[in-house]
């Protein structure tokens, strides 16, 4: 899909992965809409990436907030493609020190917003997508975003890793589900990249993760994730894939 003078969703788009996604695709030509939560930082980044930019806030999870974002999305243009990053780390053991039981309420939220989340982007962006007239025989894309700990989540990873899990289930079905509209759906999952949701690690702590990445032994990079998410809206053959980006990265148990 070329995204030239058509617009893009991007979730998550005030910072990390999502910014850098916004970016990348706007200095391809694309109309971006950024949306994030008000109290993000959103509004300064479309002023920032100037003309051609729009800032929607909105909750993931919020069946009005999604429709709205999508809405005003097209009302710029055809839209091409959605860029799904959006969501939320948190620790949780199933229990505590003291073998309570875990919160319950962490888990529903951490898997709220990453599973559901990306499931109501998914649905809005396809029924936007599927009103688009077929350009070499395709409508469109949406790339979600896991995790490796989707596939080997480490201890204190409960709720993150089972909500990353459920995005990579959901990635096929949903390419499957979405074929007869020439919707593609495709997943990244990133191992530790260098983003603000590691930002409050110590120094120690974050070099101890890099330097178990194999090559490159360093944190990921937000514009490599872009490139790759550049590479699946453009590439019309990749459909129904997560792909790791993680340097050979597998995760230990802790």
């Amino acid at each position: 899909m070329d995204v030239r003078d058509k617009t893009v969703v991007v979730t998550g788009g005030a910072s990390g992965l999502g910014r850098a996604t916004a970016e990348l695709l706007g200095g391809q030509g694309a109309r971006i809409v950024i949306t994030d939560l008000p109290a993000s930082r959103g509004r300064e980044v479309a002023a920032e990436m100037g003309k051609g930019t729009l800032f929607v806030p909105g909750d993931v999870t919020s069946e009005a907030d999604m429709r709205a974002v999508f809405e005003q999305a097209v009302r710029l243009g055809p839209l091409a493609a959605t860029v799904h990053c959006a969501g939320r780390g948190g620790a949780l053991r199933i229990l505590d020190k003291d073998s309570n039981p875990g919160s319950l309420a962490h888990y529903e939220n951490i898997v709220r917003i990453n599973l559901v989340g990306s499931f109501n982007v998914l649905r809005f962006a396809a029924a936007s997508l599927a009103r688009n007239e077929p350009v070499d025989d395709e409508r469109g894309v949406v790339v979600l975003t896991a995790s490796i700990a989707g596939y080997e989540g480490q201890i204190g990873q409960v709720p993150y890793a089972s909500s990353k899990g459920g995005v990579i289930g959901l990635t096929v079905v949903a390419a499957r589900d979405l074929a007869s509209k020439r919707i593609r759906v495709c997943t990244i999952a990133p191992g530790v990249m260098d983003t603000p949701i590691l930002s409050g690690l110590s120094d120690k702590v974050r070099a101890s993760l890099a330097a178990a990445v194999p090559n490159p032994p360093r944190l990921g990079r937000a514009d490599e994730y872009a490139a790759l998410a550049a590479h699946i809206i453009g590439n019309k053959y990749i459909n129904g894939e997560t792909i790791r980006i993680d340097g050979a990265l597998r995760m230990g148990p802790k």
